[in-house]
């Protein structure tokens, strides 16, 4: 096993059993649920956005395979203090290093934490579990009435 693939399995394993800021947000300012029909992952984001446009609070609520609850807790992580903006930025960038149309080693980006992701386009359905909540925070962030799907 690689550094990387290890490191790749301590932080799932400790973001599955200890996610950070997992809840519910009593009165959000956004929020939206998502939804795997696939694998059944099913989760709701709830964002407090301040009147500068903030990130001020993240919480996620659900179940979900540990893969999609560990992206989810580092997710929250990652986007607590940054604008709208920011976090649909960062987004992008998620979406795209799953996908493999991103490197974060050789492409710019704000990852950090988040490259331990990487390698998960060799997986074709675990894409999914990481990126569900991503989906969701993005139309919670765009205030979408309808649930998030994967598919």
């Amino acid at each position: 096993m690689t550094i990387s693939e290890e490191l790749y399995q301590q932080l799932i394993l400790d973001h599955n059993k200890n996610p950070r800021n997992f809840g519910v947000l009593d009165t959000p300012s956004h929020k939206a649920e998502g939804f795997n029909p696939v694998c059944g992952d099913h989760y709701q984001v709830f964002a407090e956005v301040g009147t500068d446009g903030i990130i001020t609070e993240v919480k996620f609520d659900g179940t979900g395979c540990a893969i999609s609850k560990a992206s989810a807790s580092l997710m929250t992580q990652a986007i607590i203090g940054k604008s709208v903006t920011e976090a649909k930025q960062l987004f992008e960038q998620f979406h795209a290093m799953v996908l493999r149309k991103l490197d974060p080693d050789k492409d710019e980006n704000k990852l950090g934490k988040l490259a331990v992701f990487s390698g998960i386009w060799q997986y074709p359905a675990r894409v999914k579990c990481a990126a569900l909540s991503w989906h969701t925070l993005n139309g919670a962030l765009d205030e979408s009435q309808e649930p998030i799907t994967t598919e």
